[in-house]
């Protein structure tokens, strides 16, 4: 079950995705495409680095929320949901990193 504030953020998210790119910022940024959302996913995780080598705690925090309210974003845009991320994780769960990563096929 998602955390109450993602789920209330998906429900925003999914209604100002249908909104007038005049009046919401999520409506512009859909209507933009997803190159643009996931530039600006880029960007967000960007700026938490640079918080991060700063050592700037707020300010992960603060570019953290970022990052996630544009994954959000994306994940609506495609049809997913953060129901969909936690699913992954849960079936990742009590497996090694390198293990999961050998079980990934090769490109």
């Amino acid at each position: 079950m998602a955390d109450p504030i993602i789920a209330r953020l998906e429900a925003v998210i999914a209604e100002r995705r249908k909104a007038s790119p005049d009046s919401s910022y999520v409506a512009k940024l859909s209507a933009r495409g997803r190159p643009r959302i996931a530039q600006k996913i880029g960007e967000e995780a960007v700026e938490a680095v640079i918080a991060a080598i700063q050592g700037d705690g707020k300010g992960v925090v603060s570019e953290s929320a970022d990052l996630i309210f544009h994954l959000l974003v994306l994940l609506a845009d495609m049809g997913l949901t953060w129901a969909d991320v936690l699913a992954e994780l849960d079936a990742r769960e009590g497996t090694s990193g390198i293990a999961e990563k050998l079980s990934r096929p090769k490109e």
